[in-house]
């Protein structure tokens, strides 16, 4: 992936070369996109350094490869240095980050459009992993992408952290800023969901 350019007005400081720690980092992910916002050159870049692990990792387990993963990831961080005017504090920085990863890798795949001879199996149920599926094919992976996008943002989200990303309920709850019992019941409505859209769907070239 090419480095975004320092140098410009619209993008972020490198999202690849991940600047040294400055006094920032001393500052909260919301005060971080305060001072972005306001005018500070470095806040953006402390931020992304603080959570670039991690939005790397949703963004390669969200993608068909690594590739696609970069791209998504890359293009996903300058819409978040330009929308960054639009928070509004209503869930924690990162949770907003992860949706517009999310939604880059999601946009990625079904731009892509892959068609192949590949059966599609599975109902999805309680006990069977999204990701494992997920991964097991790129025709697989586009269908799956389409039926996300499909599903109340609520729901998807809630799937896509827990069922994707694996995590457990409560690091859900702290992520997408709601109760536990939420996180559940949204998982459970958006994996009905998908059951349905998923069964017996065949991809023909």
């Amino acid at each position: 992936m090419t480095p975004v350019n320092t140098g410009s007005v619209d993008a972020p400081a490198s999202v690849v070369e991940r600047p040294p720690l400055t006094a920032a980092s001393s500052l909260t992910d919301a005060e971080l996109l305060d001072a972005h916002v306001a005018g500070d050159p470095d806040a953006f870049s402390a931020l992304v350094r603080r959570h670039y692990d991690y939005l790397w990792r949703l963004a390669i387990r969200t993608s068909f490869n690594r590739d696609d993963a970069a791209e998504a990831l890359q293009e996903a961080l300058m819409s978040a240095y330009r929308k960054a005017v639009t928070f509004r504090h209503a869930c924690p920085v990162q949770g907003w980050l992860y949706r517009i990863v999310v939604n880059a890798c999601l946009d990625k795949m079904r731009s892509q459009r892959l068609r192949t001879h590949t059966e599609l199996t599975p109902t999805l149920h309680e006990e069977i992993s999204l990701r494992d599926h997920f991964h097991q094919d790129p025709a697989y992976a586009i269908i799956v992408a389409e039926a996300l996008a499909e599903l109340p943002t609520e729901q998807r989200d809630a799937v896509v952290v827990v069922d994707m990303l694996r995590c457990t309920v409560a690091e859900a709850s702290h992520l997408l800023n709601v109760p536990p019992g939420t996180v559940k019941s949204r998982c459970s409505r958006g994996r009905a969901k998908l059951s349905v859209l998923l069964r017996g769907v065949t991809l023909t070239a």
